[in-house]
This record gives structure tokens, C-alpha cells and sequence, in this order.
């Protein structure tokens, strides 16, 4: 009997044992500590964002971002590409987030996801679908419940990839954040909290977090009572600390944490390149690690925004400016995927702040790029040739807006005949940059970010008038995205004379295959493609050096690689191996500007930051 009363007892040991351990969760919040195991965890994470980084790379940029000593990273989740037209997800390829948090955990990195559903991140309309802006009135970041609506679908489709990847369930996902930012947007806690219940209904059962900035007003629009609060900044040491103190004005006895340290910064087209100092980064971390404060850099490896996806600023006041292509952000990890001074001294200063038992992981290999010899693109067709094959025309009284046409991203070609001689041709709006034809004889441009809308144009009566109108960019942050609409938005008028009866034609350019390509002998002033090709024995990363072009886009063997533009301060391309093969790549061009008959483009080592200098008179 004293032998079986023993047995017992050690089995319902072992059974309290087992329960008490199956109660602890895998991450948890407490007090001023995040939990991982049920023992303090100060987050050392850095934000990466798979679709600007080929999914081939997703593994080595992983791999370099926990050997820099990292143990968690963060990612936003693009509603944008994930939802490209209403009920059509996507989570294939680049867009496979389970695959690349389970990446991330195989490389032992915790992982920190931010679904907004508005994300910001220098991205078009903020990472919103532009689809919202086909329904009249709609108002995002808003409880309209049109957008509600579409949010709560986006975000349970989302929750249905990642549910098995929560810490809830063993898996890396710690934290979940709700909204972004809003503090900066707007202080109505109601949409907040509907967010948050959105996001819970989703089935995201780990702790959720908010992310603003450290000001008093912020704080208070972008927060929610019981949710973890973390705040973004940028500076040194003393910053830091300042923003802390800030910080434990409005809340105390909760984790601190740094939900955006901003590393770097990202460049918009006319202005200079941007970065951030190296040893004032470095100082910035050593105190978050030797004050307890868990911190996540953005970004920490910045990649490219491909394709259309850079976004813009602007403000109530009508000022607009777009961002360009490169998303390298000065982060540590460059554009090409190579360690920089900042990764080093990162690297250098976590080293210093391990846990007990702790190593860093060795050094990893570094990326190398390849030059690429110019080769001449001799192949051309104008774009007011190919307009057959790239759109069918629509017929309407008034220009219609991009998103009446049906269209998200591209341009829109606008055509009419001239009743009168002209005369002051005035675009009200131009959305956002126009190039400006009679006849097909240029005439000029158009560009909000400079806010000309006007243009004197050497026309006669029955002249063919054509607008090629560019989308740069929705813009991303603050109270202008809600109305982002592209094209032509309002009237378009001749010396005071609303010109009716337009044939508009939509280029999202998605598709390029039919263009019927001639070889080019002569210069020509309009917009055109251009197309040419180059060899390699093996492909590598390479930078296409675009000096010498004027505006326009570029796609290698059909990857749209992204916008380009002579006024800097991005002059070259990013190309990523990848999207090469050995032997024969296919590069076409589309250069709004026109120019020169025959183009050549080569393939350098490095990027080039340079600002043009402005044309003589502006």
C-alpha cells in the first residue's frame, strides 16, 4: 500500500508539473517585462519586408540579420499586394509570409507582425488596395463600414496563413501590432477599438501592441487601454532617453520598447540622399541594452520597393513628394544584401550586451555585385503607336480619374481635339505627372510635386491633344490619403474652355509581350519603349546605371525593377541575380522623355546618389 500510495502521488506530481508548465505561455506580457518561457526577453529585432526582397534572398538576409545578433525580426503585411482586386488574395511566391516567418524561425529569429491594416512604410496608399478608391466617398482609417468591412476580410484571410506560426500555438509570431501610427492620423478611439477586435476575430490570440511616437498627443490618439505601447524615434543616446521620459509621462510599469528606431531614412526624387550617422545609431542601442529597453531598427535591411510599389508624402497644403525605387534606408544591411559599417558597429555593440551562456552567431559572408558592359537597346516603338495593343479606349465627356478606369497603378493616356487654338492649357489636378503632346510634338510637363498645372502650348484648332499622365505614387502618411486619386482628377481647360469628349486609354503596363518593336534610326522627343539585351556566363546582383536616361521604367526578362528619373538622387537600379539567367536577358525600357535613337545601359557595382542640377530659369 505505501508503495502504490507513492506511485500515486508521483503521478499527479508529474501531472501538476506538466499543467503548470502547459499554463506557461510561450510569450507573455507582465508587468515592466515581455516573457518568453516564462523568463525576461529584451526584444533585439530588426523590420524586413519580404516582397522587397526576392524570396531567394529571404534565407541570407535572415541568416545576416541573427548573426548581427538580432533574435527576433518585425515585417508589415501588404494588404496592397495581398488583395489585388476585391476577394482575389495572394499568397504565393514573394508573397508567402508563412513560408517567410518559418524561415525566420529556422533561422532562430522570433518573429513581430504588423497586418495594419494601414502600414505606411513609404509604400503606395499606404499599403492600402487602391481598389477601396473605386467607391465613392469611401474613407479609409475611418469606421466607414465599407472599409471596415473589406479590413475584416483582409485581416481574417491573413490570420487563416499565420494562425499555426503564433506563439499561442509554439510557433515564432510573439506580438501582433493593431493599426499604425495612428496618433499621427487621427484620436478616434472607436476605430481603434474596432480594429482591435478585428484583429482578435482574425484569430490572433497573442499580446497585440500599438506603435506612435513619444509625444503627449499621440500617444493619446494611437493607443488603446491594456494593449503594450511602444514609441518611434530616431536620434542618439540622449534622445533615446528623452523620449523615454517622455514616454513615462503617459504610461508606467509597462515594457519599454522601441517599435520603429529609425537607423536610416529613405530618399524622395529631387532631394538628397539621405542617412543616418553610424556612431550616433551605435550610441542609441547601447542604451536601449544597457537600460533594459527591447527595440526593433527600421529598418535593418530595407531592400527594394519594385515595380509601383513606392509611395509619397504630402500635406493638406497641396505639397506632394515621391519617393524613389531604393528602399536601402542607409539600414545595415544594404540594398544588395552587403554588410555595412552600421551592421558592424551594431553587431559590435549587441556583442557586448549577450545574456548569460549567450554567443553571436560567426560572421557571415558578404553579398558580392557584378558589373554588367553597356549594351545598346536599338529596338523601339512609340508608346502613341503601341496603344492599340496595350489598352482598349474608353469614351466619356469628362477625363476620368485611374480608379474609374478600373486601374491601380501605371499611367493613363488622355486624348482630345482642340476646339480653338491654344492658348494656356490648365490641368486641374494633375495626379502626377504629365507629359504634354500636340500632334505628337512635345510640349512640356506637368508635376504636382512642383505644383505646375499650367502649360503654354502651340496649338491649332482640331490639333490631337494627349496627356500622358503618371501615377508617382499614392500618397502614404497624414490626412491626404484618404482621397489619393490618380489621373486626371477635375476639369482640363484651354485659355478658360473646358475641353470635353476624351478617349482615355489605361496602361497599367503589366503586360508587355505584344509590343511590336522596330529597329530605331531616328531620335524622337515622345514617350517610347526601348529594347535591348546582354549576355552572361553566370548571373550576380548588379546596379543598371541609368545616367544618360531621362524618366521612365525599366523590366529585366519581365520583372519590373521599378521607376527611374534623371533628377535623382537614385541614378541606377537595383537588379537582383535571380531575375537573371545565363545567357540572353531581355531589358526593356519605357523613357517618357524620348531622346536620343539609340540608348545603351550598363551594369555597375554600386549604386550612384545623385541630385541633377534644376534646368537654368527654375
Amino acid at each position: 500500500m505505501k508503495h502504490a500510495a507513492l506511485g500515486i502521488l508521483s503521478t499527479v506530481l508529474i501531472a501538476m508539473a506538466c499543467c503548470a508548465l502547459a499554463q506557461t505561455p510561450r510569450f507573455s506580457v507582465q508587468g515592466e517585462h515581455f516573457l518568453r518561457d516564462g523568463k525576461p526577453f529584451l526584444i533585439r529585432s530588426g523590420e524586413i519586408h519580404y516582397p522587397r526582397v526576392p524570396r531567394e534572398y529571404w534565407r541570407d538576409r535572415l541568416h545576416k540579420l541573427r548573426a548581427m545578433g538580432l533574435n527576433t525580426i518585425t515585417t508589415y503585411v501588404f494588404w496592397n499586394l495581398h488583395e489585388p482586386e476585391p476577394g482575389q488574395f495572394d499568397f504565393s511566391g514573394n508573397l508567402d509570409i508563412a513560408a517567410f516567418v518559418r524561415t525566420a524561425q529556422e533561422e532562430g529569429l522570433e518573429v513581430i507582425v504588423r497586418p495594419g491594416p494601414y502600414i505606411c512604410t513609404e509604400l503606395d496608399f499606404g499599403g492600402y488596395p487602391a481598389w477601396l478608391l473605386r467607391t465613392p466617398g469611401l474613407r479609409v482609417r475611418s469606421m466607414d463600414p465599407r472599409y471596415m468591412a473589406a479590413s475584416a476580410r483582409y485581416l481574417k484571410r491573413v490570420g487563416e496563413e499565420l494562425a499555426p506560426l503564433l506563439s499561442t500555438r509554439g510557433g515564432p509570431i510573439l506580438m501582433i501590432q493593431v493599426e499604425n501610427e495612428y496618433g499621427s492620423y487621427g484620436n478616434d478611439r472607436d476605430y481603434m477599438a474596432a480594429v482591435k477586435q478585428q484583429v482578435i476575430d482574425a484569430g490572433f490570440d497573442t499580446p497585440l501592441f500599438t506603435s506612435d511616437g513619444p509625444h503627449l498627443r499621440l500617444l493619446e490618439g494611437g493607443t488603446l487601454p491594456g494593449v503594450t505601447s511602444v514609441i518611434n524615434f530616431d536620434g542618439d543616446a540622449n534622445d533615446a532617453q528623452s523620449s523615454f521620459e517622455e514616454f513615462a509621462r503617459f504610461r508606467t510599469g509597462v515594457p519599454r520598447m522601441v517599435g520603429e528606431y529609425w537607423d536610416g531614412w529613405f530618399d524622395a526624387w529631387g532631394k538628397p540622399h539621405t542617412s543616418r550617422d553610424t556612431d550616433k545609431v551605435a550610441g542609441a542601442i547601447e542604451w536601449f541594452l544597457a537600460n533594459g529597453v527591447s527595440f526593433n531598427l527600421y529598418m535593418a535591411h530595407g531592400g527594394t520597393s519594385f515595380g509601383y510599389l513606392a509611395g509619397a508624402n504630402g500635406k493638406l497644403d497641396g505639397s506632394y513628394s515621391a519617393d524613389t525605387t531604393s528602399y536601402d534606408y542607409d539600414a545595415p544591411i544594404d540594398e544588395a544584401g552587403r554588410l555595412t559599417p552600421k551592421y558592424h558597429a551594431i553587431r559590435a555593440v549587441i556583442g557586448k550586451h549577450l545574456d548569460a551562456g549567450e554567443t553571436l552567431p560567426p560572421m557571415p559572408a558578404d553579398a558580392r555585385t557584378v558589373s554588367i558592359p553597356r549594351f545598346e537597346l536599338a529596338e523601339s516603338v512609340s508608346l502613341r503607336d503601341a496603344l492599340p495593343i496595350l489598352s482598349k479606349p474608353v469614351l466619356s465627356v469628362l477625363p476620368k480619374t485611374m480608379e474609374a478606369l478600373g486601374q491601380n497603378y501605371g499611367f493613363v493616356w488622355y486624348r482630345t481635339r482642340l476646339p480653338s487654338t491654344g492658348g494656356k492649357l490648365q490641368v486641374q489636378e494633375v495626379r502626377d505627372y504629365a507629359s504634354v503632346l500636340v500632334d505628337g510634338v512635345a510640349q512640356g510637363t506637368l508635376d504636382r510635386r512642383e505644383n505646375r498645372h499650367t502649360l503654354s502650348i502651340n496649338a491649332k484648332a482640331g490639333a490631337t491633344l494627349d496627356l500622358l499622365v503618371e501615377n508617382m505614387g499614392r500618397i502614404n502618411f497624414d490626412q491626404p490619403l484618404a482621397t489619393e486619386y490618380k489621373g486626371i482628377t477635375r476639369a482640363v481647360k484651354l485659355d478658360d474652355a473646358e475641353l470635353r469628349n476624351w478617349t482615355m486609354y489605361a496602361l497599367p503596363l503589366a503586360d508587355l509581350s505584344g509590343l511590336a518593336f522596330g529597329n530605331t534610326d531616328t531620335a524622337t522627343d515622345e514617350p517610347g519603349f526601348w529594347r535591348g539585351s546582354f549576355k552572361l556566363k553566370k548571373p550576380g546582383d548588379s546596379f543598371l546605371d541609368l545616367r544618360g536616361w531621362g524618366k521612365g521604367h525599366v523590366w529585366v526578362n519581365g520583372h519590373h525593377l521599378g521607376r527611374y528619373w534623371k533628377i535623382g538622387p537614385q541614378q541606377a537600379l537595383y537588379l537582383p541575380a535571380p531575375w537573371l539567367r545565363s545567357g540572353r536577358n531581355e531589358v526593356v525600357v519605357l523613357d517618357v522623355e524620348g531622346g536620343a535613337a539609340k540608348r545603351s545601359i550598363g551594369g555597375i557595382t554600386d549604386p550612384v546618389y545623385q541630385v541633377a542640377d534644376p534646368p537654368a530659369g527654375q
